[in-house]
């Protein structure tokens, strides 16, 4: 890995899950990582609920818009973390994976959204802890 690691969270709609961990990323790791998100099959927007939620945990993630999961992508990120995208998700070879399983958050209102965008935070957490990255 290079001094400043980068990490890709993918999930089907990059829209929910994907979004919201990116969000915890840049929020915790300030300009120390370089974070990217991606789906595989994008959504037109945001999860208004993900947005809402973050919202009031203080992380504003309204300037995201959903992308389509590249292989440039994959291939200049450190960490690959997919989110229930299953084989949707390809595989390139060479990066570190982890699979993140988490509750979809379509079609969810906020107050079932809340439990997994605390539950992405304390995963992010253990990522920055793993890669040895202070959270700020």
């Amino acid at each position: 890995m290079s001094d400043k690691p980068s990490v890709l969270f993918v999930c089907v709609h990059n829209a929910g899950r994907s979004q919201m961990a990116a969000g915890w990323l840049r929020h915790l790791a300030g300009d120390t990582v370089e974070v990217r998100s991606a789906g595989s099959e994008p959504a037109d927007q945001i999860n208004p609920a993900a947005v809402a939620a973050m919202r009031e945990v203080g992380i504003d993630i309204t300037d995201q818009t959903p992308a389509k999961l590249t292989w440039d992508a994959a291939q200049a990120s450190d960490v690959i973390v997919t989110m229930g995208c299953g084989d949707a998700c390809p595989v390139f070879p060479g990066k570190r994976y982890e699979d993140w399983k988490l509750n979809d958050p379509a079609g969810l209102g906020v107050d079932a959204v809340r439990p997994i965008r605390d539950e992405i935070e304390q995963r992010v957490r253990a990522l920055l802890d793993d890669l040895a990255v202070p959270a700020h």
